[in-house]
């Protein structure tokens, strides 16, 4: 059956209306099923063409997406990738980015619904970050590529449209972030001198995979003058240790992003993805009397993750911003110069990676595996 007829069936799915850029643009402003930005008319025509790359039912739930917990059959999300600008090859990735952010432990509820300013970064890895062409360098996370623009775009539409994640209704965010129109790139593999995250992960290195961060957006590490990578990796420590984000007080796992030049010199003395983490660890943290006293006493001193274990400091004793070294996450992106990143995350939310994968379970080798 084609998406024509499927729209046309399907109560509620679809409706009538010009092929014309600016009255369906129009139409969509008021309605609220844009994010403001002028989109591409989702046609039953254009949405066909984004479902070639669909190998399963087009009315089977790839998941649940809150706030609402609408749920995200692949022509919902077909019409959102098509919005959104995506090329139908793209569209593997924006099922498999859904798949994982409705991954109960992402806690994509309070990721949307959050007065908190955070959003969802996707990191892609493996073959089909390739074939996309998407951007692992210069301005990786800024504009200027197709795929990471649209598909991340294209998950944002879906939170709002199928999810109910309207600014002031599902979605609380205090001021919010422009890191919510879309915020994906893939890691450079290529100018990593260790294992990517997802073969970090457990995943063979040519397989492909979509991790999601509950994440804000990035603080930079500027560092022009260290040589070393433990002067490298105190900057770091030093940007991590802030009063102000969550992961100070929850349980959550942020993210570390190197630049390659960063992540050469760190790895040329000697440190692991394991050394570096346990180093911010240790040195990321953060003295109790850097707090308000109202902090002190009703997060420090009563919450369950410090078990009891502030209630006698004195001002001087540091609090860990990662309960875990394994709580990071260890990325290499972007192009040349002396800069990194520090990502915090929500905080009660954890990562979740998922393999592009057929419907019959096999592991999908390249988008073509996806064309009905």
């Amino acid at each position: 059956m084609s998406a024509l007829n499927v729209l046309m069936k399907a109560p509620g799915a679809g409706f009538e209306a010009d092929d014309d850029f600016e009255s369906i643009n129009e139409l969509y402003r008021e309605k609220g099923w844009s994010d403001g930005l002028p989109i591409v008319p989702p046609s039953a025509e254009r949405v066909e063409r984004m479902l070639d790359y669909c190998d399963r039912p087009w009315d089977e739930p790839i998941g649940l997406v809150a706030p609402r917990y609408g749920a995200a059959t692949p022509l919902r999300l077909a019409a959102n990738a098509v919005m959104a600008g995506c090329r139908p090859e793209y569209f593997p990735v924006v099922m498999t980015a859904i798949e994982a952010l409705c991954a109960e432990e992402f806690n994509l509820y309070g990721v949307n619904a959050t007065t908190h300013p955070c959003t969802t970064l996707l990191i892609v890895n493996g073959p089909v970050a390739k074939e996309l062409r998407m951007n692992s360098g210069y301005n990786a996370f800024g504009p200027g590529n197709q795929a990471n623009a649209t598909i991340g775009r294209a998950v944002r539409l879906a939170m709002l449209n199928v999810g109910g994640a309207i600014p002031g209704a599902g979605d609380m965010a205090t001021f919010g972030s422009p890191a919510k129109y879309t915020f994906c790139a893939a890691e450079n593999e290529d100018a990593s001198p260790w294992e990517p995250l997802h073969v970090e992960l457990g995943f063979a290195r040519d397989v492909s995979t979509v991790t999601v961060f509950g994440a804000e957006g990035q603080h930079n590490v500027n560092d022009h003058e260290s040589i070393t990578g433990a002067g490298l990796l105190k900057m770091m420590a030093g940007v991590v240790a802030t009063t102000g984000a969550n992961n100070l007080y929850f349980d959550g796992p942020p993210a570390l992003i190197f630049g390659p030049e960063h992540a050469a010199t760190i790895a040329q003395d000697g440190y692991s993805k394991a050394d570096v983490k346990k180093y911010i660890f240790e040195h990321g943290r953060v003295p109790l009397g850097a707090l308000s006293e109202e902090n002190i006493e009703r997060r420090i001193r009563q919450w369950p993750v410090f078990k009891n274990e502030f209630v006698e400091a004195g001002p001087d004793r540091l609090i860990p911003v990662m309960k875990s070294p394994d709580n990071a996450y260890v990325i290499v992106l972007g192009g040349a110069g002396k800069h990194s990143a520090y990502i915090p995350t929500f905080g009660p939310t954890r990562p979740v990676t998922r393999p592009l994968k057929r419907r019959d379970g096999q592991l999908a080798r390249s988008v073509a595996d996806f064309r009905r």
